[in-house]
């Protein structure tokens, strides 16, 4: 018997059950990551005093460790702890480094924290999608953007309830919303483990690699992506919670009337309710593209996806350079300039995680899945380098440079997508 007709029969949505406990559980997870980060650059440079350029660092870092942890993490998962202990135990560590975050004392101890748990939980939660699923399911393919929906979900409400909660009642506040946010993700998990699917057994996990074809190829592509999908994009792209938020706080006119100002953490519920609204339209565009075979392959669509990040800090460079020095922009320019990023990052993260998933060698989801992370690692590395240029650059300079980083991304990925365009 497979582990995917292991699980209930019984749906949700048109989707197994137990989609919707991995959903939710992410959901509420990236609530606490999220809500955590939307506060971090301003606790550090407000709050703690923290220079930019060194803040920039410690984000970097912080962020980069956060996708390096998992590499270890997804091969203590497959090998020993399996993927349900795993989520578990890396979810209350998270959880105690979350509510650490309220004691000044324990800023830095928090931080590892977060990232040590986030080792154990991140791997082995997406990786037990696919076995909800027979191999030959259609609703295998695109279960990866509906879960993605569940990661921006809890990105869209953590900047509203954890940033709101920090700027007018004080950061701990929002640090401790946070770390309520881990532990509502950890009960659902609990409670819905009979709804997911077994953990393979050790044993026929080295039966089924030995039986592994196409290695040469999978490596090929996941290496690619790693190094041009991952590295190079998430330099320009994570830089949406430092510099760009940076700008919102101090470039950007946040006034609507004379008697409101949006707060700054509030732009960052931007990204996430904006892949709420794209996420749908995409989905039904591609699944007709697909009925008339015309459907991009997923390095093609990543390809378009870093040029369209590309296009939104072209955007921002421009506003500022039109804007002037010492002048605020519009938040209107702020909105159109997460649009724009949003649509290129649905037809990347997503779509790159689940090429991950499905490119696994048996037995080796989390593990496989943990080097997209790891990617992650690297590209969040360089983001907070490049980041300290912030305040010895204008702007417009700055925002130049991620659209060109971008766009280097989005250059690979067409050259890769060309040689390898027989993968799905």
């Amino acid at each position: 018997m497979t582990a995917a007709t292991d699980v209930a029969p019984k749906t949700w949505f048109g989707q197994p059950i137990g989609l919707t406990v991995l959903f939710l559980t992410e959901m509420w997870e990236k609530f606490s990551f999220f809500g955590m980060r939307a506060l971090l650059v301003y606790y550090m440079t407000k709050e703690l005093l923290i220079v930019q350029d060194q803040a920039s660092l410690i984000y970097g870092f912080y962020t980069a460790f956060v996708y390096f942890t998992p590499i270890v993490g997804g091969i203590i998962s497959d090998r020993w702890l399996g993927r349900r202990r795993s989520v578990i135990i890396g979810g209350s560590v998270m959880a105690a480094g979350h509510f650490m975050m309220m004691f000044e004392p324990l800023f830095y101890g928090a931080l590892a924290c977060i990232a040590l748990g986030n080792g154990l939980f991140l791997p082995s939660l997406p990786s037990q999608i696919g076995s909800l699923y027979q191999p030959d399911d259609p609703r295998r393919v695109r279960s990866y953007n509906i879960y993605y929906v569940g990661v921006n979900l809890g990105g869209f409400l953590a900047p509203l309830v954890c940033g709101t909660l920090g700027e007018i009642y004080g950061w701990h506040y929002g640090f401790g919303a946070a770390g309520v946010g881990m532990l509502t993700g950890l009960a659902i998990y609990i409670l819905g483990k009979r709804h997911l699917p077994a953990d393979p057994a050790r044993a026929t996990i080295t039966a089924r690699q030995s039986s592994e074809r196409g290695g040469k190829l999978r490596l090929f592509v996941l290496l690619a992506a790693i190094g041009c999908a991952v590295v190079i994009f998430r330099a320009a792209y994570e830089q949406t919670g430092n510099t760009v938020a940076l700008w919102a706080d101090a470039g950007v006119n946040r006034a609507i009337g004379t008697s409101f100002v949006i707060p700054m953490t509030w732009f960052q519920s931007l990204n996430p309710l904006l892949v709420f609204a794209l996420t749908p339209p995409l989905l039904a565009w591609w699944s007709a593209q697909a009925a008339r075979g015309r459907e991009p392959l997923p390095l093609v669509k990543m390809a378009f996806g870093a040029a369209g990040v590309a296009g939104s800090y072209l955007l921002i460079a421009m506003v500022t350079g039109l804007t002037g020095a010492g002048a605020a922009a519009s938040w209107l320019w702020l909105v159109a300039f997460f649009v724009l990023l949003t649509a290129g990052e649905l037809f990347i993260l997503p779509v790159g995680l689940g090429l991950f998933a499905r490119l696994a060698p048996a037995g080796m989801a989390a593990t496989t899945i943990a080097a997209w992370f790891l990617a992650a690692f690297a590209g969040n590395l360089v983001a907070g380098a490049l980041g300290t240029f912030w305040s010895q650059s204008s702007p417009t300079r700055f925002f130049t440079l991620m659209a060109a980083v971008a766009g280097v991304a989005a250059l690979a990925l067409a050259v890769i997508a060309s040689v390898a365009r027989q993968v799905r």
